[in-house]
């Protein structure tokens, strides 16, 4: 019988995609891919720290490193970084979605989305569906979702997603890392069969800027722990089936019972796919 492959074994050579990956937890789930021998493409906004990081990347013998810069708070940027990716590379094994923010007061995005539900939901939802054909024609292939346990404070109201009625800055963070998880179950349902696999995790407390912002004087454990989930979601080979599935501590876990709920996860789909559509940023699931 076949020894079977070690996470390093599985993840060399594959490419992966990590959004948010300048700073913090994004970073350091880059490095340490790239240290396992995967193929890693970087997002930011920066692109100083990006051609950094790149550089860090091919001094560990990452071939083919490179940056992609996009605002998440334009889904005109998101629609434009899953083309530019697409003319990058012909095969996209990973996509882990971690790019985020945590804001104190409501803002609204070029297309007059809240920032925080943009960036952190409405961004990423796009960037996955556009790069879903990428993904499926790479199978098997894998799509992770960072949310957080903050998901599990979270209020769904449909007639207040962008706090159109009240805003609170922790609310909308909740919010958001709910629909992270929502999203990412409907997508595995709507794609199960087809060898792409979708799951959702949360990292813990982390020592991060947004965690500085949004919790101050909370302390964290240290970033390159909370990479640990998002490396083991993206290379380890006994996950190759597993979709549809929430991770905490590299273990499947129970979100809270509104990430359960089906309905919820319909309805939630349903609004992110109408503020797509009107952005001129969806894109059908084949």
């Amino acid at each position: 019988m076949a020894r079977p492959s070690t996470p390093a074994e599985h993840i060399a050579g594959r490419v992966v995609l990590v959004t948010g990956a300048t700073d913090g937890i994004g970073r350091q789930t880059a490095l340490q891919l790239g240290q396992m021998g995967a193929r890693v493409l970087v997002h930011g906004r920066d692109p100083d720290r990006g051609g950094e990081l790149v550089e860090e990347l091919k001094a560990l013998g990452v071939r083919g490193a490179a940056f992609f810069r996009a605002d998440f708070s334009s889904l005109v940027d998101v629609v434009k970084l899953a083309g530019a990716l697409k003319e990058a590379t012909t095969r996209l094994d990973v996509l882990i979605n971690n790019a985020g923010v945590f804001m104190t007061e409501r803002r609204l995005t070029v297309e007059r989305h809240e920032i925080t539900f943009a960036v952190n939901h409405l961004a990423p939802a796009a960037l996955t569906l556009w790069l879903l054909p990428l993904l499926t024609q790479s199978a098997p292939s894998r799509i992770i979702f960072v949310s957080s346990a903050a998901h599990a404070r979270a209020s769904l109201d449909f007639g207040n997603l962008q706090a159109e009625k009240s805003f609170d800055g922790y609310g909308a963070y909740a919010l958001s890392k709910l629909a992270n998880i929502l999203f990412a179950n409907e997508l595995a349902a709507r794609v199960r069969g087809g060898g792409v696999t979708v799951n959702s995790m949360t990292p813990g407390v982390v020592a991060t800027k947004l965690l500085q912002v949004g919790f101050p004087g909370m302390h964290g454990r240290p970033v390159a722990d909370g990479a640990t989930t998002s490396v083991f979601l993206a290379s380890d080979p006994s996950l190759t089936m597993v979709t549809g599935t929430y991770f905490v501590d590299r273990r499947p876990a129970q979100p809270a019972a509104l990430a359960r709920d089906p309905e919820a996860r319909r309805h939630l789909w349903a609004a992110t796919e109408a503020l797509l559509r009107q952005a001129g940023a969806w894109r059908d699931v084949d």
